[in-house]
């Protein structure tokens, strides 16, 4: 992949609410960027009309080429960068879709929650993988329409090579994602994926489980403490799994080394700099769309990692249990739910 030459070509493969504001950065800004998505009725209204995207206080809109999944079998150019911002469970298929039209110099960027890089080097290697992590609120509800709540200066990304070798040439990608926010080199993507993951543990699914905003969930009774254990617990997994405690989402490196500190630090830092009053998660958006949200690949993924060591993730594996069963439709997300999560 030649980045020095002026316009990559470049596959946003996931344009939900996420993956369409930065994908619409990278068109306003001139760059060779292609949308790719399973929602049918928004690689229509895409075409028909733009993608359109609502920032706090300004709203954009970018012409930009849109194909629908069945249309990946018809290009003819391999794109250079591959920008993957689909749920983490479908990772390993939604790669192997897009491994025939990846340049054999070009790399997958993973912009996903979830230990999803691992997935993606599986099918495409790990010298063509580049690990992410993201910050930003956003939802989308309809189709050409994404509702943006962190503009440019308040989005967060970090980025690092799989392999070692390739991480000069990560430079290189992570000045294009900086039309789209703020971006932080890593040499260690793992520990940096593993952070967010802790705090995507304590937030995502426990605040989706008492149907509330996140603002919310944190000041709902017991909830606070609940969301704080589960974080406790991924913290456990993540260094029993080899992590280093690193600083992410743009705060200072004088952060605690103290595990329960450092994930009170990150939690309280989403909460104030990454939340708006609204800001529904990612996993309470799914299953208002009466989709599956991420519950094994954060919540799951703590348990497993800990029973992996011989060790218990009560608070996760009740998030866990609790998720699945409002999931087969045996339980509603309720504020109720609470005490399901508590000590028994």
């Amino acid at each position: 992949m030649t980045l020095h030459h002026k316009s990559p070509r470049i596959a946003f493969l996931g344009t939900g609410a996420q993956g369409a504001s930065i994908a619409a950065d990278f068109a306003l800004a001139g760059l060779d960027v292609t949308f790719i998505d399973q929602w049918p009725a928004h690689i229509e209204a895409i075409r028909a009309h733009g993608i359109t995207v609502n920032l706090p206080t300004r709203q954009i809109n970018a012409r930009v080429t849109a194909l629908h999944l069945c249309e990946v079998a018809e290009i003819k150019q391999p794109f250079d960068l591959i920008f993957l911002v689909v749920k983490a469970y479908d990772t390993t298929w939604a790669t192997q879709l897009i491994k025939p039209v990846l340049a054999e110099d070009g790399f997958v960027i993973g912009l996903q929650n979830g230990m999803t890089h691992e997935d993606i080097a599986a099918v495409v290697g790990r010298h063509r993988t580049i690990g992410a992590v993201i910050q930003i609120a956003s939802n989308m509800w309809v189709p050409g329409v994404t509702n943006r709540q962190n503009d440019h200066d308040e989005s967060w990304f970090a980025m690092g090579a799989l392999d070692l070798a390739q991480q000069h040439r990560v430079e290189a990608v992570a000045d294009l994602l900086r039309h789209s926010g703020r971006v932080e080199m890593t040499d260690n993507i793992r520990s940096a994926k593993w952070m967010k993951l802790v705090v995507n543990a304590a937030e995502l699914i426990p605040s989706a489980i008492i149907d509330t905003a996140l603002n919310d969930a944190a000041r709902a009774p017991g909830m606070l403490e609940v969301m704080r254990e589960a974080g406790y617990e991924a913290m456990q997994a993540a260094l029993a799994d080899g992590a280093t405690i690193m600083p992410i989402i743009g705060m200072p490196p004088t952060m605690s080394n103290d595990p329960e500190r450092y994930v009170d630090e990150i939690f309280d830092e989403v909460l104030r700099t990454f939340s708006r009053e609204d800001t529904l998660t990612t996993s309470l958006q799914d299953w208002r769309k009466g989709r599956r949200a991420e519950v094994e690949e954060v919540n799951g993924w703590v348990v497993n990692t800990l029973a992996a060591h011989g060790r218990d993730a009560p608070v996760n594996r009740r998030v866990v249990e609790t998720a699945l069963q409002i999931e087969a439709g045996k339980l509603a997300p309720r504020p109720e739910n609470v005490h399901l999560l508590m000590p028994r």
